[in-house]
């Protein structure tokens, strides 16, 4: 049977967790909410640019599935992030694809009306930071992503990952150690370039 897409007028509704204020949201309510985070979220881990849109899509059909079943045990960006990460993992698995992270830190796509200028800087920028989290370990990487650029707090993490929250913050102060010592690498090499002349 073919799953339709979901649209905005269904009326099933999620029970949000208890520290929440609203007692309960729609499907329309948690899309608008949370749609940045969602996106941030799988382009954060890795996926194509030109799987974004399907990905995401892939993930709030899920959301629309399991909507019923989300009892608040965790907080909804906690819940969304969990279904973020499986349904990345089977699009990596299904498709034999390697994750690229080409669009960390963009809440949302770049401008068409953006000057060629811009966009490249963004794009170096980009390409430095993919390149500092490769350095890091897959467990420090995650929880790095997770914490600096999805912004969930280390409790979040904690439930998202099976862990507890002080292994958590060991592996955060870890990454970042080893992501600012990339940085200043990286800021060393360049002015080594710009002295030699190189950078001019």
């Amino acid at each position: 049977m073919t799953q339709r897409s979901p649209t905005f007028s269904d009326t099933e509704v999620l029970g949000v967790p208890r520290q929440e204020p609203a007692a309960r949201l729609g499907f329309r309510e948690v899309y608008d909410t949370h749609f940045a985070f969602v996106w941030r979220a799988v382009a954060n881990r890795g996926v194509p640019q030109a799987a974004l849109d399907d990905v995401v899509q892939e993930v709030f059909l899920v959301v629309h599935r399991k909507l019923g079943e989300f009892e608040g045990r965790s907080s909804v960006r906690t819940w969304l992030a969990g279904i973020v990460r499986r349904v990345v993992a089977d699009h990596v698995k299904k498709r034999g694809n390697r994750p690229v992270a080409q669009e960390v830190l963009e809440d949302h796509p770049a401008e068409h009306s953006e000057q060629p200028s811009v966009q490249a800087e963004r794009r170096a920028a980009m390409a430095v930071v993919d390149a500092l989290l490769d350095t890091l370990t897959e467990v420090q990487r995650e929880v790095f992503v997770l914490y600096e650029l999805e912004q969930m707090t280390t409790r979040e993490i904690a439930e998202l990952t099976g862990t507890n929250e002080n292994t958590v913050q060991t592996r955060l102060k870890a990454a970042r150690k080893s992501f600012q010592q990339g940085v200043s690498r990286h800021l060393a090499a360049d002015a080594r370039r710009y002295i030699d002349g190189s950078g001019s």
